[in-house]
């Protein structure tokens, strides 16, 4: 076959291939972009149906725990029932219940919906990412994923601008209504693009697993949003925290028992895989809270608009756009998964730090420069963590691999929120009790939770006198919230630098330079 021939061969595969991740890729873009519009609209859905702290916690919460719950057995449907049938399912519950939240009179209804957007993205997540492993093999595959990651990058760093101009012109409705039209046009490409494949060894569904880890990571969020209100020696809060770790080692008991698990743990005996997902985890927690806590810090304690709270998460939220081409085309061809892995958590480690130290001043101009290295770094792992995962997987168990991966990164988000908002929590109260010991307890209380839920302007016009220690304690709250992150991801740092190996992870050979327009899109599969 001369190269002619071979040209015009090419050309419908690579055609295909494209079109294969642009349906993979724009969902994932629909959920980063949902995530970060809501952040932004965060005060303003709390103000307008009467939210506090806990309430909006749960905005968040409701969406990310579904999400975390349910990627492991949406992987396990996708494996089994086809991928192609389970990522239609997703987008059209994602889609729906997108109308169901921006429709929502109040706060119940607004939680209840937002956990069945959690429902869809799990499902279209899942199914999406098993399906790109499984088109794509080689080098190839290394590259759609750097494709996907830079697509996620521009939901993010797109998310904050047009949530903030949203918000402030259309109401916080629309930040869920704007999911309908891309919804549908994801769905229509689904249906006429997507080659249906599913796993041919997987037979049964883990429903033992499935309820056992769901109820896991609902007891331990509920705990730790619940422990601030309640008190953490509350006979129900203590409840709640023993029967979390009974159904956590009731899990490990199911999926170690079964012959084909949900989870299977015997990935996890690599030390790259698990130095994947410790990285995953990190980034999560560490850093993509921070997407939801920034927009309620700018718009609280520096009393912005939402639109402009939008424009002042750019320098976090640009990077993961831009960066993740960078690493593609500079970077993954001269250094491996590790090295990489380990520099993106050093980096987003250095950048937290250095927006604690500039935190307690409330002065948006002194925090950007920490931001913006922050987002260096997030740029970086925001592909590399599921590349790197996904590497040392076999493709017929896709499904599960991605599970794993979505679970991890959307398990930390959930914890690292709830986790993160009881350290904000508690030092916002010992420094409000150590500024006004005489402050009736009662008022105190009530103090304590207008602050950490950003009722600031509520605080000042009650009582100028207190104005000056809630915005104080509003700083410090911050600024130990911040330095949690920066702990979290530099110990990460360390264990994945020891976790992942080199030889697993060698730098992605440059490839030839193509010979045609089509090719140098995107490669053919091996």
């Amino acid at each position: 076959m001369d190269d002619k021939t071979r040209q015009g061969a090419d050309r419908p595969m690579a055609t295909r291939q494209l079109l294969v991740l642009l349906c993979v890729s724009a969902p994932s873009f629909m959920l980063q972009l949902d995530a970060n519009i809501v952040a932004v609209s965060l005060p303003s859905i709390a103000q307008s149906l009467k939210a506090d702290f806990a309430g909006i916690e749960w905005v968040i919460t409701a969406y990310m725990l579904a999400f975390a719950s349910l990627m492991l057995p949406a992987g396990a449907l996708a494996d089994r029932f086809g991928r192609k049938r389970i990522l239609v399912a997703g987008l059209t519950v994602f889609t729906l219940a997108s109308v169901l939240c921006g429709a929502a009179p109040n706060l119940a209804v607004l939680v209840a919906a937002r956990a069945f957007q959690g429902l869809g993205a799990a499902l279209q997540l899942s199914a999406g990412l098993a399906t790109l492993s499984n088109a794509f093999s080689g080098d190839a595959r290394a590259r759609a994923f750097a494709f996907w990651g830079s697509v996620v990058g521009v939901g993010i760093s797109m998310g904050p601008i047009v949530g903030g101009i949203i918000t402030q012109s259309f109401g916080w409705q629309w930040a869920f209504y704007i999911n309908l039209p891309v919804g549908a046009a994801a769905i229509t490409l689904t249906l006429v693009v997507i080659r249906d494949s599913r796993d041919p060894d997987a037979t049964r569904l883990d429903i033992p697993g499935v309820l056992s880890f769901s109820a896991f990571l609902f007891l331990t969020t509920l705990t730790l949003i619940s422990g601030n209100r309640d008190g953490w020696t509350s006979p129900h809060i203590l409840a709640e925290g023993g029967g979390a770790f009974l159904l956590f080692v009731l899990f490990l008991v199911v999926e170690c028992r079964q012959t084909r698990p949900m989870l299977d743990f015997s990935f996890f005996r690599q030390p790259t895989y698990l130095g994947a997902n410790i990285a995953q985890f990190a980034f999560a927690a560490g850093l993509l809270t921070m997407l939801t806590f920034m927009p309620i810090y700018f718009q609280s304690g520096l009393g912005v608009s939402p639109r402009t709270a939008g424009l002042l998460m750019l320098p976090m939220a640009l990077p993961l756009f831009i960066v993740p081409r960078i690493v593609t085309t500079q970077l993954s061809h001269r250094l491996s998964g590790r090295v990489l892995l380990t520099f993106g958590l050093a980096i987003i480690s250095a950048g937290l730090a250095g927006m604690a130290m500039m935190a307690g001043r409330l002065d948006d101009r002194a925090i950007l420069i920490g931001m913006l290295v922050t987002g260096l770094g997030a740029g970086i792992l925001n592909g590399e963590t599921t590349k790197v995962g996904m590497t040392v997987i076999p493709p017929e168990r896709a499904g599960m691999a991605s599970g794993v991966s979505g679970t991890v990164r959307f398990t930390g988000v959930v914890v690292g929120f709830a986790a993160l908002g009881v350290i904000l929590f508690g030092r916002i109260a010992a420094t409000i009790t150590s500024a006004l010991p005489s402050l009736d307890q009662t008022e105190r209380t009530e103090l304590i939770h207008r602050v950490a839920s950003g009722d600031l302007a509520a605080v000042a016009a009650r009582s100028q006198d207190l104005q000056a220690p809630a915005l104080r304690s509003f700083g410090a709250g911050y600024q130990a919230l911040l330095f949690s992150g920066a702990l979290l991801t530099a110990v990460a740092a360390v264990a994945v630098w020891f976790l992942v190996r080199a030889s697993d992870t060698r730098p992605i050979a440059r490839p030839d330079r193509p010979r045609s327009r089509t090719r140098a899109v995107l490669p053919a599969s091996e």
